[in-house]
């Protein structure tokens, strides 16, 4: 099992940035694993938003975030990042990260979140108008 555990969430206005972190911990680590940032904002499903293999080949992100968020990953460290620039009133939401084996390199697989197997907690983005 790997515990993950996200951080960098905040309270920011529009326009402004934040970085989320995902902590993960596993006594064995391969490349084909796949991380993915999903997010839920109160009375909506949770959604996909970006995903990662940890070798940081394949990157899919959701057309919503496109452009603004970008997905990147410390390999030594076991870090995997979302930069979000632009925030939106809209982007507002509870974010997780998630890990999983990728198994296959398209955004449908990436953005099922029944293919991912370990979900950390949750970070509270918050963006103001």
């Amino acid at each position: 099992q790997v515990q993950l555990v996200e951080s960098g969430g905040g309270l920011v206005q529009a326009g402004g940035s934040l970085r989320l972190s995902c902590a993960a911990s596993r006594r064995t680590w391969s490349e084909r694993y796949m991380l993915g940032w999903f997010r839920q904002a109160p009375g909506k499903e949770r959604e996909f938003v970006a995903g990662a293999e940890w070798s940081g080949f394949s990157a899919y992100y959701a057309d919503s975030v496109k452009g603004r968020f970008t997905i990147s990953a410390d390999n030594i460290n076991h870090v995997m990042y979302l930069k979000m620039n632009n925030l939106k009133p809209e982007d507002t939401a509870v974010y997780y990260c998630a890990s999983g084996m990728a198994l296959r390199g398209n955004i449908d697989y990436y953005s099922d979140s029944q293919n991912y197997d370990d979900w950390g907690r949750g970070t509270q983005v918050t963006v103001s108008s």
